[in-house]
């Protein structure tokens, strides 16, 4: 019998029971004091009426644009489209309005005292895995877990929780993180756990985890496969959560880091240079209702247990079943049952990585588009505080802005065509005088101006917070690269958006007629494609440019100018694809000095260390993952050992008889793998009678 163990502490059960749509709200739990509810009201009000303000400007401007004459239908729902668009964009350049002020606050008063001392609460360190690099995964938990044993011994262990369903994927985590496991330090245990059934997905890949281990910790960090913490600021969110009892979930702001493509840079510095000033501007007005964005944050793990196990919707996929986009609901969960939820933007030291490309952007959003119009059936759920719906409805409008703005594109060509084949009614009224068709083309221009200057009001604003403080201007490489590097971004976000706008409108176009976006693992690092998939990929998006391009210079020359940063990104969405997941190109613009971030700049130990690990691994990998399940007898007891949670029901499972049949049919490893599909692969690899068995099968075909 093998001798190995289980890669799990005892069991520690915690009853979480499951969440209805609708419930009454909670008392609350927290009290923030007077001075930050003071300013958490005085942020909404400062962000409501400027909000309405500057909306109601340019309404009432495109209006004026439009009454000279006579509105037509067609007019009115241009001015509906626009006044939708224009409110989403003026919310957002208010938002960093706030954030820019609160910045240049803390530069002055500096920043929140950070505790020095460990924290009293155990904490688990939860990282839900599928279908990921371990390599890359354990590199990371390697260098966090080190940093943690030295400076909070006994208050922090990590749980690699596992919901990997390809069986090449699972044998080479396993491979992997047995032996990370075997040499961690007892200071900070590492633990793996794999679900043999992935029921709900990461939500219930984490709830799994609640039910059997969560009485044990008061406190759950939860990041992604790609995420990266240093000790102190784990630490730091440990001694937060303890100091303040109402405190259901503490949400740090991550950047991203390790980009190495075109668009994974692009992401990186609009990240690290614009999402600073975005961030503080929500945590202004969210006060302790704020939000959950999935992962690098901390969670108080009765409060979690007890308020916020999903609710299973009504109906079918995409609208019905499991809820896809947990972190929102969870955080609305908590909020109802009292709890108070945070955003605190002074941690530093938080990271995640991004979408090599653009391809692997629309893969990630088709999942994220169909969980949060999802949340339209929490939109009016009973109980949820004001600030919970309004984030429900901005991560609507996060998809739905995108058919809004194509709507209003097509909505205004087709008044272009309407303009050029009508003849003019000049005298439609009884009137001595006739009736000119005409419009301010001077108010447009104006708008025009004033609707650009909304649209880019958070990209000045963050490079004029980071020109103000030279310490942080220097980071980035001084005011003329950054510089360079804001007007980089900003030419390279105007050509892919209209890529991204036709793709998230195809999207929820999508989702509303019932498509189901399933469960696609994220690619990292490498995002390159071929140009061929490129054009393949992008076909529809070239010939709606390159037609609403020829339209526009049909009918007028300046019409086809105005419409050339939309067409022209459409036009060139197959390069400009093909170039996005290109690392070449993008290292070549770091070396020039150009989208470097901080972190690039002058690299944080916990970066540092992680990057060191994967240049020179401290685990061994394996070429054929089955092979070594074969030959080592190690890797194979461990294996085995971790099959404790897959139980029989006694039903016919046909992929285990044809696993079965396959394993003694087979004569060699290599041949097995190519027979064996992926569900038989898995039945062999959850089945222990068959594990056992593969030692022996492989002496009788040596």
């Amino acid at each position: 019998m093998p001798n190995a163990q289980r890669a799990l502490p005892s069991e520690t059960p915690l009853d979480m029971p499951r969440q209805s749509v609708h419930a009454p709200r909670g008392k609350s739990r927290g009290r923030m004091k007077p001075f930050r509810l003071v300013g958490t009201w005085l942020a909404r009000l400062l962000l409501l009426a400027g909000t309405v303000a500057i909306t109601a400007f340019g309404v009432r401007e495109m209006y004026e644009v439009m009454s000279t004459g006579s509105i037509t239908p067609l007019q009115w729902a241009f001015l509906v489209l626009f006044s939708l668009n224009f409110a989403w964009v003026s919310f957002a350049a208010c938002q960093a309005a706030l954030g820019f002020l609160l910045i240049m606050k803390r530069d002055i008063f500096g920043r929140r005292h950070i505790h020095e001392n460990p924290p009293g609460i155990n904490t688990a360190v939860l990282v839900p895995v599928y279908n990921e690099d371990p390599v890359r995964v354990g590199a990371a938990i390697d260098a966090m877990a080190e940093g943690l044993a030295e400076k909070a011994p006994g208050k922090f262990c990590f749980f690699i929780l596992s919901d990997s369903n390809r069986p090449e994927a699972w044998l080479r985590e396993e491979h992997v993180f047995y032996q990370l496991i075997a040499r961690a330090d007892e200071n900070c245990p590492i633990y793996y756990r794999h679900r043999h059934q992935n029921t709900e997905r990461k939500a219930g890949n984490i709830s799994d985890w609640v039910k059997r281990w969560g009485g044990a910790y008061e406190a759950m960090l939860v990041l992604d496969a790609d995420s990266i913490m240093s000790a102190d600021t784990m630490i730091e969110m440990a001694r937060r959560m303890e100091a303040d009892e109402g405190l259901g979930l503490l949400q740090s702001l991550p950047s991203i880091v390790m980009g190495e493509s075109l668009y994974a840079r692009l992401q990186q510095f609009a990240n690290r240079g614009y999402g600073l000033i975005f961030g503080n501007g929500l945590s202004a007005w969210h006060g302790n209702g704020s939000n959950f964005w999935g992962h690098n944050a901390i969670i108080r793990t009765r409060a979690f247990a007890s308020a916020a196990h999903l609710p299973i919707l009504k109906g079918n996929a995409p609208f019905g079943g499991h809820v896809i986009s947990h972190d929102f609901i969870e955080a609305a969960l908590l909020r109802r049952a009292g709890w108070s939820v945070r955003f605190d933007t002074d941690l530093n030291e938080t990271y995640e990585e991004a979408p090599p490309s653009v391809s692997d952007v629309i893969t990630r959003d088709r999942r994220w588009c169909q969980g949060n119009l999802q949340h339209i059936k929490f939109l009016f759920a009973r109980g949820l505080a004001f600030t919970t719906r309004m984030h429900i409805f901005s991560g609507i409008m996060a998809y739905m802005s995108a058919l809004f703005w194509f709507l209003l594109l097509t909505v205004g060509l087709m008044l272009a065509v309407q303009a050029s084949f009508t003849r003019p009614e000049y005298f439609a009224r009884p009137s001595l005088f006739p009736t000119w068709p005409v419009f301010d083309s001077v108010r447009a221009v104006q708008l025009f101006i004033l609707s650009m200057g909304i649209v880019l009001a958070p990209k000045i604003l963050a490079w004029a917070s980071a020109m103000i403080n030279l310490r942080r201007c220097f980071r980035y490489g001084g005011p003329i690269l950054l510089t360079l590097s804001v007007l980089t971004e900003v030419l390279l976000s105007a050509l892919y958006a209209p890529i991204m706008m036709m793709a998230q409108t195809r999207i929820v176009w999508e989702v509303i007629t019932g498509g189901d976006s399933g469960w696609q693992p994220q690619r990292r690092g490498d995002g390159s494609i071929g140009f061929i998939t490129a054009l393949k990929a992008h076909r529809w998006h070239t010939v709606v440019g390159f037609a609403a391009s020829g339209v526009a210079f049909y009918l007028h020359k300046d019409l086809f100018l105005w419409l050339l940063p939309v067409t022209g990104g459409l036009m060139l969405s197959a390069p400009l694809s093909w170039l996005s997941g290109r690392a070449d190109v993008g290292l070549a613009l770091r070396w020039l000095g150009i989208l470097r971030t901080p972190e690039e700049k002058r690299r944080p130990p916990i970066l540092d260390g992680v990057i060191k690990r994967l240049d020179t691994p401290t685990v061994r990998e394996v070429a054929s993952p089955l092979a070594a399940l074969a030959a080592e007898d190690e890797f194979r007891d461990w294996h085995r050992a971790q099959l404790a949670d897959v139980k029989s029901n006694g039903e016919f499972d046909a992929h285990l008889v044809l696993a079965r049949a396959k394993l003694e049919r087979a004569k060699t490893v290599s041949e097995l793998e190519r027979w064996l599909s992926d569900k038989e692969a898995m039945a062999l690899l959850n089945s222990t009678n068959l594990v056992d068995a593969v030692p022996g099968w492989v002496k009788a075909h040596a």
